[in-house]
């Protein structure tokens, strides 16, 4: 097939979806570049002209997944919370949301044990923390809260998301099917500030 072809055909996003679900499904080492091409239907070497090496490939996914989750944040802060909700309990729930609805994500971004592939999500999960902990001390600062907590605050309440999600994500459970808990969980949270 020529080239031309196949950047039309094969498109970045294509090749990140299927070598998402192959990383989750089959673990990252059991997977090769051949073999992504091969789930695709393309050669390894039509791979190539969108990534130098499975590791680069790995790290695109990475970066895509936690822009998602920045974007989400974001839009979660901007707009008017819902009826009975705060600001930070809606940051909150929209991180629960992400971690339990896109639970192969999640574990890739967060609970990924491998070494090597640390080094990887490492930077990204510092700069997904960094945007969390703003916009809460964003909050904090607002609200007239200490400086001392404007520190503290934020670390607390990531770890008890992430913790929430840790319990519910190992059984696939939705966002739906536990957001009275969610919400339950964040107020609690929240109500000690």
């Amino acid at each position: 097939m020529a080239r031309r072809a196949v950047e039309q055909e094969l498109s970045r996003e294509r090749i990140l979806e299927a070598a998402r679900h192959l990383f989750i499904t089959k673990g990252y080492r059991a997977i090769s570049m051949r073999s992504i091409g091969q789930h695709l239907g393309y050669s390894h070497g039509s791979l190539y002209y969108h990534f130098k090496e499975k590791a680069e490939l790995f790290y695109a996914i990475v970066v895509d997944d936690f822009n998602h989750v920045a974007t989400l944040l974001g839009e979660a802060m901007n707009r008017p919370p819902e009826e009975g909700v705060g600001k930070v309990e809606q940051l909150m729930l929209e991180f629960i949301r992400f971690g339990l609805d896109h639970p192969y994500q999640y574990e890739i971004m967060f609970m990924i044990r491998d070494e090597e592939l640390l080094a990887y999500c490492r930077a990204e999960q510092g700069k997904c923390f960094d945007l969390f902990s703003g916009m809460v001390r964003r909050y904090l600062k607002e609200e007239g809260y200490v400086p001392e907590d404007w520190q503290s605050v934020p670390l607390t309440l990531f770890l008890s998301a992430h913790g929430f999600i840790s319990y519910y994500i190992q059984d696939k459970i939705k966002f739906d099917d536990v957001k009275s808990a969610a919400l339950s969980h964040v107020r609690v949270l929240c109500r000690s500030l």
